[in-house]
């Protein structure tokens, strides 16, 4: 009988462990592990809420930062992150106590909390506005809000140069709806004029922001957070209202991105105080930096508009994976999940597992999902209502509760993380090792 070539390889070199296959093979690394520092990983994170918006009229001022406890417990927080096994933190600076007025700042507090972040080797992902801005500069439909924004950033970027990843403005689109046309937050607004002054503003601010940004740190990286959002109409017939809204979803990544819309949408932004300057200028082209598409998503983000005018929540009917890969599909960004969470501590592990198959299966069908976030950190207050009223209600939606006690959630992510923690960006990571090359415009080939 002929001799196997398996006889001839265990006679040389023993059964299994062969010399060079450490490197990648039938014993080779499989993703498995907490995760490293290496930027060739996918980018497990959590984040600290940091909303401070302003309710009845300006009047009064929700800062989650404060009621939350993390200006208390900031230190126990950053410890928390690592503890956990996460390298990676969203983090928003108090852009409304830090910003003083033009060309002045209080940085004690950011200074003293990102001391203690460089030296735990903690990758911040700095969002500089985040649902409000300084008493001195009003609200959203302030025209002067982007030059100083821009101001503002240039110091982060001077004052900070060791960061490289920044969300300029958390959820334009959010922002501007629930601001100007919700009448909930800052200007308090309810109209269709309000809402779209509050988005240019917003998205110039995140533009002009993202290119004082690229002057000191060429090579910065941008992770956009936009919430993934839809609106299934439950009516034999549809409106035209809920076909307009659910493009208008798209408007602040449109204007970001510089990608053309459709003629009604056009209208709309016409109708409604967009000048044809304004336009030209947003689709001269797309911010400078590396660009991310972060996408959040909330089961209450999605909805279903009953016939007698009422909604129910529609969490699954597409999910994350469905929305997303809309937006994927519109814009093609490499995709972040930036935001998820459940307000029932029980159903929370289920519910990150969830998420988490949808981006496995993201990554399966060859979207390129960079990272995951699961927000945030603690328990939230008042967000069942938007911040609206001061009502003091703990959401049970963090890995810890608000005395720093670790939900099931925690477990449940420390499971992943040592499951999934060392797994590429994206599949032969390797080759797309992020360097600190300049970022510069890709053409299409």
């Amino acid at each position: 009988m002929a001799q196997s070539f398996l006889d001839l390889i265990r006679a040389r070199y023993g059964d299994g462990d062969y010399p060079g296959d450490q490197y990648g093979g039938a014993d080779g690394a499989d993703g498995r592990g907490l995760p490293t520092d290496s930027p060739r990983n996918f980018m497990f994170a959590t984040g600290i809420e940091c909303s401070y918006p302003t309710i009845e009229h300006g009047r009064v001022r929700r800062d989650l930062l404060a009621e939350c406890g993390h200006y208390r417990h900031w230190q126990k927080d950053l410890h928390l992150v690592k503890e956990l096994g996460l390298n990676v933190l969203r983090y928003g600076l108090p852009y409304h106590l830090t910003h003083l007025g033009p060309g002045r700042y209080d940085w004690s507090f950011p200074d003293t909390v990102m001391r203690e972040m460089q030296a735990l080797k903690i990758t911040p992902i700095l969002d500089l506005l985040h649902f409000g801005v300084p008493d001195w500069l009003g609200n959203f439909q302030n025209p002067e809000l982007p030059v100083h924004f821009a101001d503002y950033c240039a110091a982060v970027a001077e004052r900070y140069p060791w960061v490289r990843y920044y969300t300029p403005v958390n959820e334009i689109y959010v922002t501007a709806r629930v601001s100007a046309r919700d009448g909930v937050w800052n200007e308090q607004l309810k109209s269709d004029r309000g809402f779209v002054t509050a988005l240019k503003h917003l998205v110039a601010a995140s533009i002009l922001g993202t290119q004082r940004i690229a002057q000191r740190r060429p090579d910065l990286i941008v992770i956009q957070s936009e919430s993934a959002e839809y609106t299934h109409e439950a009516r034999a017939e549809r409106t035209p209202e809920v076909t307009v809204a659910n493009k208008l979803r798209f408007l602040a990544l449109d204007l970001l991105y510089a990608h053309p819309m459709e003629s009604d949408v056009c209208m709309y932004l016409a109708d409604n105080g967009l000048t044809r300057a304004e336009y030209d200028w947003f689709m001269a082209g797309e911010p400078p930096g590396y660009q991310v598409m972060g996408n959040d998503y909330y089961g209450r983000n999605e909805h279903i508009l009953l016939p007698d005018g009422g909604r129910c929540q529609a969490e699954d009917v597409m999910g994350w994976y469905q929305i997303t890969r809309e937006y994927y599909n519109r814009y093609r960004k490499p995709v972040m999940h930036t935001e998820t969470n459940v307000f029932d501590a029980e159903k929370a592990p289920c519910w990150l597992w969830k998420q988490w198959m949808n981006i496995l299966r993201m990554r399966h069908d060859g979207v390129p999902v960079l990272g995951f976030t699961w927000y945030s950190l603690t328990d939230q207050i008042d967000w069942d209502i938007e911040l609206a009223e001061q009502r003091g209600t703990v959401n049970p939606c963090g890995l810890f509760d608000l005395e720093r006690r670790p939900r099931p959630v925690a477990l449940a992510y420390r499971q992943l993380l040592e499951e999934f923690g060392q797994i590429t960006v994206v599949p032969h990571g390797e080759l797309f090792e992020v360097t600190g090359r300049a970022a510069s415009l890709k053409v299409e080939v």
